[in-house]
This record gives C-alpha cells, sequence and structure tokens, in this order.
C-alpha cells in the first residue's frame, strides 16, 4: 500500500556528487549523495530509492551530462521495471521560472532550480548561494525573475590553484579557521584565510550590490556542500538549505507533472 501523497524521486547530477532525494507531497522524506566517481553507488542510489509507490517519477537536474548521460542508462532499465518513468530537466521537462538573461540556454539547471526553491521557500525577493565546486550567487526579484548573478571559484578549486601554480603553496585541504584569528600564523593557515575571506567578502560585496539595485535587503539563503562550514553562525545568512535543488526540482514538478498536494505548503 502507498502513501496518498504524490512521491516524486529527484536526482541532481553535480560536478562532483550526485544528489538523490525522495520526496511526499512537499517533504522531503529521504536524502542521499554519492561522489560521481562511484556511477554503481550512484545508479544504486537512484533504483533504490524508498519509494512506496513504483509508479513514482523520477526527475533529473544536471550540470554534468558526461556523468548523467551514463547513469541514466544504467538506472533507466530498473526504475522502467518498477513502473516509473524518467524526466530530465531540458529534454523532457523545461524549469517554470521567469527569467532576465540574455540566452537562458547557457545557465545551469541547477542555478534556476535553486532559485525556484528558494522563492518557493521565502515567497520574496532572495540571494541565493551555492558553494561548491563552484561559488554561484544569483539574485531573483520580488516577482520571482531570476535576474542572474555571479559565479567565482569554491574552496577547493582556490587551494588547488594556489597549490598548482605556484613553487612553493602546499596542497592542503580546506577547514573553517577560528573566528578569533585575524591572521594566518603559517603557510597553511594563511591560505585557509585568505580563501574563506574571498569566499565570505564576494558574498557581502555582491549582496550590496543586489540590495542597491533592488532597494531592499533581499533574504539570503546558501545551500551548496561548503554552506555550513563558510556561513554557518553567520548573521549575513538566513537560512542553510543542504537540498535547495532537490527542492527546487519539487516545485518544479508540481506545476510540470500536476504533482499537487493542496493540503500542504513550502
Amino acid at each position: 500500500m502507498h502513501s496518498d501523497r504524490p512521491e516524486l524521486v529527484t536526482v541532481s547530477v553535480g560536478n562532483t556528487r550526485t544528489a538523490v532525494g525522495v520526496f511526499r507531497g512537499p517533504e522531503l522524506y529521504h536524502s542521499a549523495a554519492v561522489l560521481n566517481s562511484d556511477l554503481d553507488a550512484a545508479t544504486e542510489a537512484i533504483t533504490s530509492a524508498p519509494v512506496s509507490n513504483p509508479n513514482a517519477p523520477v526527475v533529473v537536474a544536471s550540470v554534468n551530462d558526461p556523468i548523467a548521460g551514463p547513469l541514466l542508462d544504467r538506472a533507466a532499465e530498473a526504475v522502467s521495471r518498477r513502473g516509473g518513468d524518467i524526466y530530465r530537466f531540458g529534454k523532457d521537462l523545461a524549469i517554470p521560472i521567469q527569467n532576465s538573461l540574455v540566452d537562458d540556454t547557457t545557465v545551469g539547471q541547477d542555478r534556476l532550480l535553486n532559485a525556484l526553491g528558494a522563492f518557493s521557500r521565502a515567497k520574496q525577493a532572495c540571494i541565493v548561494i551555492d558553494a561548491g565546486t563552484a561559488i554561484t550567487v544569483d539574485f531573483v526579484d520580488g516577482q520571482g525573475v531570476f535576474q542572474g548573478g555571479a559565479i567565482a571559484p569554491g574552496l577547493h578549486l582556490m587551494l588547488r590553484s594556489l597549490h598548482e601554480h605556484t613553487a612553493a603553496l602546499p596542497s592542503i585541504t580546506f577547514e573553517r579557521p577560528n573566528d578569533a584569528d585575524v591572521f594566518g600564523k603559517d603557510t597553511a593557515g594563511a591560505m585557509r584565510l585568505g580563501v574563506r575571506a574571498a569566499a565570505v567578502g564576494l558574498v557581502r560585496f555582491l549582496a550590496e550590490r543586489y540590495a542597491e539595485f533592488y532597494g531592499a535587503y533581499p533574504q539570503i539563503i546558501a545551500t551548496g556542500g561548503d554552506a555550513r562550514v563558510l556561513f554557518e553562525g553567520d548573521d549575513l545568512v538566513e537560512q542553510i538549505v543542504p537540498n535547495l535543488t532537490l527542492f527546487g526540482i519539487e516545485a518544479a514538478c508540481r506545476i510540470q507533472l500536476g504533482l499537487d498536494d493542496s493540503d500542504e505548503d513550502l
């Protein structure tokens, strides 16, 4: 016996990881993230997603088609066997958000879906930060129109670039510096302090420009693998939503696939 609320399997294929979530109505009740380097595990995360309705659709967003193609080829047979269908944004579905871009065919699906997910939650103008392999800082106005934004290297890309393009700087991983530390007291500490300052400074600079453009200070919502290490405890960011792209997929599907749940709101 399956749930009366519409079920949906959401998949976001990113640059480094694939995230899989299961929704009942607007509620995300299961999520997992798997490295793209392990296609078997990523396939298993999709085909073994815990749905009570075997016909639950699988809806996929991707910014990494070289991974998404073979991944979905592997998953398609199992999903079809249980009676489900796979839909892809950009192929089977459009992302239902207005934009003011010059060419919206080049914008990443994750950015549009994050914007849709954030506006569905905030119901007001918002700045959307995705801190992952890259850091994106985007703006959605009070009418829900995606205005665009900025793209910069993520923490790990910055650290790797420093190591690869200098003779002496070491290869290190990111750890959040102590907030009381004004200065890096060794090379690794200075690198970590520098990339964190670059990321947080980027967001503060852009937030001020977006607010000036809009004439009011928008709500700021952050997501992505590095969102917590960067912004937890920072009064700049009002919400950290770990699976914002998945919520954006769910919001899109309520419109595009008619998966409405009239008793619930985001």
